[in-house]
């Protein structure tokens, strides 16, 4: 009875890697350290819940990953995150014509 809880409790840790690697993008672990891993998760679990606020309060139209990355890119830019989300939408409506099939 032992070895399925073992199992279970295994494959929800696969599990959670899995999706904070899909969508948190940690690629790679700044510290050897229990301590260090666990502060890497924890900092990237609230940045993440912080845009899923800001999405959520500012009826932002991008997804938290396209948020994520804008964030990280313009980071230290003048700009509020509204006008943030606003150029980039219109600048990726601009990449697609209209007569051309837009696949995402």
């Amino acid at each position: 009875m032992n070895i399925g809880k073992k199992h279970i409790c295994c494959w929800q840790i696969e599990l959670f890697f899995k999706w904070l690697k899909q969508n948190l993008t940690v690629k790679h672990f700044f510290g050897n350290s229990e301590n260090a891993v666990k502060a890497q998760i924890w900092i990237a679990i609230c940045s993440y819940l912080l845009v899923l606020i800001a999405k959520k309060r500012l009826n932002l139209a991008a997804s938290p990953q396209i948020l994520l990355n804008l964030i990280e890119v313009s980071m230290f830019e003048k700009i509020s995150i509204n006008q943030m989300v606003a150029d980039a939408l219109q600048n990726s409506e601009d990449r697609y014509p209209d007569n051309q099939l837009n696949l995402f």
